[in-house]
């Protein structure tokens, strides 16, 4: 458990960029959120940041065409990456956020840190895979939050939560799976807590 308690109810919306040259200077620590276009993204990082409409969330799938920042602290920036995997969008707009996105997870020093969310209900599909597998060869710990939890019993969920824990395996890396909810608030506190020891090497001496 880091010793650091960051405060992510002061995060504020830094920049949105179409592809890496727009970023912000390549520095500090950023953690990379990143999902299929309906896992709930958006609604995760308002929950985090107890902010309803810090990052925008859609009924409409799949809205998140850009690379979005938001800094908690300075040099700690939380990202919001385009949704993956949602058909109902022209192709040549799909490869362009495939392009955009495999282009910042690739040469993006700063980047530490991935949460990756997937609805518990359909956890692991194969872009799912994909983004984990690229995460663990590139060395980068990951945290699985199964998202919507509240839509499932308490014994369905723990049943999720343990298929996805044992079907991980095979990926080996560091990474950590967790049921979340922002509706009900579940998980939230783990979430923190994980982004706070990613952030941690910032404010060690």
């Amino acid at each position: 458990m880091s010793e650091i308690k960051l405060n992510y109810h002061k995060t504020r919306f830094l920049t949105s960029a179409a592809n890496i040259s727009q970023l912000p200077e390549d520095s500090g620590i950023e953690i990379a959120f990143a999902g299929r276009s309906n896992a709930g993204k958006s609604t995760a990082l308002n929950a985090l940041t107890n902010q309803k409409s810090l990052a925008r969330t859609s009924k409409t799938p799949g809205r998140t065409q850009l690379i979005n920042l938001f800094e908690t602290e300075t040099q700690c920036k939380l990202v919001d990456l385009p949704g993956y995997g949602y058909a109902a969008v022209p192709e040549q707009m799909k490869l362009q956020w495939q392009k955009s996105l495999a282009e910042y997870l690739h040469k993006r020093q700063c980047l530490r840190g991935l949460v990756v969310l997937m609805d518990i209900r359909h956890p692991l599909k194969d872009l799912d895979q994909q983004m984990i597998e690229w995460a663990v060869d590139s060395g980068l710990p990951i945290l699985l939050l199964l998202t919507k939890a509240d839509k499932l019993s308490q014994s369905a969920r723990s049943k999720q939560v343990k298929m996805v824990r044992e079907a991980i395996l095979p990926f080996g890396g560091d990474i950590q799976v967790e049921p979340f909810s922002a509706q009900n608030r579940i998980g939230i506190n783990r979430l923190a807590d994980k982004l706070d020891t990613w952030f941690a090497p910032l404010f060690e001496a």
